[in-house]
């Protein structure tokens, strides 16, 4: 139990943190679409995203899978680009379009997995309780992930709710910006060799 309690503010402080903007600006273009009402949509989207990174996150603890960081770290803002595109380029919401954005989510999950797994694989690797330290670590990082979505809920409530504004503008201007800072992100990690 020490190594949950030790690993779990690295968790909270890795998405909570100025460092995790990708990571938060990813939540913030998976949820552009979505309004208070569809908190079951975004829960089930949320709850895939993390199914995913935390699968990868104890593959790559475990050192089963291992991706060079450089091309991890450029992979990140590009799922935040192809999120937000989809985004501004689906116009209704269909059954299969529900399937496929947990797909997606689930699939993006599984590279921000490889990105909270190069923060702590060398921690976890020589802890003699990985098991522990892993559940700390991600429950942490869940926590952070929940309040982060809470809080844009809330925001969209605000902004659609409260002060009347449409979904879909709401959903367009979002959605542009995180396309428009993770593709500055993209070109700014983008491996300069191969």
């Amino acid at each position: 139990m020490e190594a949950f309690q030790f690993y779990f503010p690295f968790g909270w402080e890795h998405i909570i943190s100025l460092d995790a903007l990708d990571h938060q600006l990813f939540l913030l273009a998976l949820l552009a679409r979505y309004g208070w009402k569809d908190w079951k949509t975004t829960l089930l989207l949320v709850t895939a995203f993390t199914v995913g990174h935390s699968l990868t996150l104890l593959l790559s603890v475990r050192d089963w899978v291992r991706v060079d960081s450089k091309w991890v770290e450029f992979f990140i803002p590009l799922t935040i680009v192809l999120t937000a595109g989809k985004n501004l380029f689906e116009k209704t919401k269909t059954s299969h379009q529900y399937y496929q954005s947990y797909a997606l989510a689930l699939f993006f999950g599984l590279i921000h997995g490889l990105g909270f797994a190069n923060t702590i694989r060398m921690m976890l690797a020589t802890d003699q309780q990985l098991g522990w330290g892993l559940l700390g670590f991600n429950c942490g990082l869940e926590v952070g992930q929940l309040i982060i979505v809470c809080l844009l809920l809330g925001l969209t409530f605000l902004i659609t709710e409260i002060m009347k504004a449409s979904l879909s503008i709401y959903s367009f201007l979002v959605s542009s910006l995180t396309l428009g800072v993770a593709a500055g992100i993209c070109y700014n990690r983008f491996p300069s060799s191969f």
